[in-house]
């Protein structure tokens, strides 16, 4: 596997506790990679120290075999890796047209965006945003009025709008009805025809349906690594997840 993205031994560390201790992660060319594990396991620290939001105490981040630790978050965005945050943060009163034209690369300020002339290059780019997230006809529908669901996919194509080579996203399906999962998934499917997706997910069923390999995370150490069917026949996996007294039981994970 040819390692677009690497985290070599990881120490991020916050007031004299460590959130993560000596984690490493590979993540492969348009591979889709899931982490997972119980709240306070670190996934999203480590997301955080990927993009330096936290500050790595020790351990290396490699970007397309460059090391960028602690490089500042504008550098690493403009470097290729680009990050959604749990809550969507898109821009209300704008359209959803508006919205991508802002995150597409090279843009700098809402003022030039909305009234700089819009050459075709950029409005086929935009629509094929739109079609990749399935918005395209909400085109011209203000983004408050979606529902949160859509609002989600809205900063993923923000996200992907930026071309970046690796997409990083914290728990995407937060809030979302059955049928938005489910089509989130297919959309971070589709995204991994042309980038790398990392993302956080509680949800074992959208896991499934996305993940080409899971990491297991826990107390900010990695516990486990594998296919779907190797992590779900983890006994350790079952004992933090389920507890102890469930692991005779063979549950799968995912009940």
């Amino acid at each position: 596997m040819t390692s677009i993205l690497e985290v070599k031994d990881l120490q991020v560390i916050f007031s004299g506790f460590k959130a993560l201790k000596g984690v490493s992660l590979e993540v492969g060319d348009r591979e889709i990679v899931t982490i997972i594990g119980p709240n306070g396991a670190g996934k999203s620290t480590l997301l955080d120290a990927i993009v330096s939001k936290s500050p790595v105490a020790s351990g290396n981040v490699y970007f397309q075999g460059k090391d960028i630790t602690n490089k500042n978050p504008y550098e690493i965005a403009r470097m290729g890796i680009g990050r959604k945050f749990q809550n969507p943060n898109v821009y209300n009163e704008l359209t959803v047209f508006e919205n991508i034209l802002l995150a597409l690369k090279g843009t700098h300020s809402i003022l030039n965006s909305i009234t700089a002339k819009l050459t075709q290059k950029k409005r086929d780019k935009i629509i094929d945003v739109l079609d990749r997230i399935g918005l395209l006809d909400d085109a011209a529908t203000k983004v408050s009025s979606l529902s949160h669901g859509q609002k989600q996919w809205v900063e993923i194509g923000m996200v992907i709008a930026q071309d970046p080579t690796v997409v990083l996203l914290d728990e995407p399906t937060a809030g979302m009805t059955p049928e938005e999962t489910y089509a989130t998934g297919e959309i971070i499917k589709s995204l991994a025809q042309n980038h790398s997706v990392v993302a956080i997910e509680h949800d074992m069923e959208f896991v499934k349906q996305i993940a080409e390999r899971i990491v297991v995370l826990h107390q900010g150490e990695k516990l486990a690594e594998g296919s779907v069917q190797e992590i779900q026949d983890n006994p350790q996996v079952i004992e933090v997840y389920l507890g102890r007294e469930k692991i005779d039981e063979q549950v799968d994970i995912a009940a």
